[in-house]
């Protein structure tokens, strides 16, 4: 799940709404070089893991991150609190191609961020928990016309080696934009996953972030 760390959007305020579902945080990273705060929740059971990235502006610089700023401020009160905090879509108004292209030029994810609110970039599916192995699962999403992308394998942040990963990015979708103009562009995918060394406890989402690219916070 994509966000950037502005209220009432950012990780710390959606934490508490997570903690009423019974998500708990398990670990934080501080990825600099992607200008992300990324934080591991696991569930209350043994359902779906989430992984909040959280898209920090200060690394942007000024007109982008006054750009994305000035649309965040036009957001409804009532998408903003309850049920409602993201569940309708973007909460704010479409941008215009010229700042959507601002953004996107300035960080991808502020691009993408921009045109679809917080909400979810892509699934990642383990493939020990499916039942089948990364090769058997990539032959059957390439026979319905999914193709896993080498540019976009790191769509979101970089992946540890103790993983097989691969990225299958979802059809680019024509959107209407401020101006009335309509664009394609890309809306996320999806990801499989499958761990190098069988034997080991861990989850393969818990050893998703790369050691030499993470900052565990406090």
């Amino acid at each position: 799940l994509l966000t950037l760390n502005l209220a009432p959007f950012a990780v710390e305020d959606l934490l508490p709404n997570m903690g009423h579902l019974g998500y708990r945080p398990v670990h934080r990273y501080a990825m600099a070089d992607r200008g992300l705060l990324v934080t591991l929740l696991a569930p209350p059971d043994n359902g779906v893991w989430l992984i909040l990235a959280e898209l920090q502006l200060g690394t942007l610089s000024r007109q982008p991150c006054d750009t994305l700023q000035q649309l965040v401020e036009q957001t409804h009160y009532r998408d903003t609190r309850g049920k409602n905090l993201l569940c309708r879509g973007r909460p704010w108004p479409m941008p215009s191609w010229d700042e959507y292209s601002l953004l996107h030029a300035a960080h991808p994810l502020a691009g993408w961020i921009s045109a679809m609110g917080p909400s979810v970039h892509h699934a990642g599916f383990d493939c020990a928990r499916l039942g089948q192995d990364i090769t058997t699962l990539d032959a059957a999403l390439t026979t319905r016309g999914f193709k896993a992308s080498e540019a976009l394998q790191h769509a979101v942040f970089p992946v540890s080696p103790l993983l097989e990963y691969r990225f299958y990015p979802a059809c680019s979708q024509r959107l209407p934009f401020a101006e009335g103009d309509e664009h394609r562009i890309p809306l996320g995918g999806l990801a499989l996953l499958q761990k190098h060394l069988s034997g080991d406890h861990e989850r393969a989402v818990e050893l998703l972030l790369p050691h030499h690219t993470r900052c565990e916070l406090p």
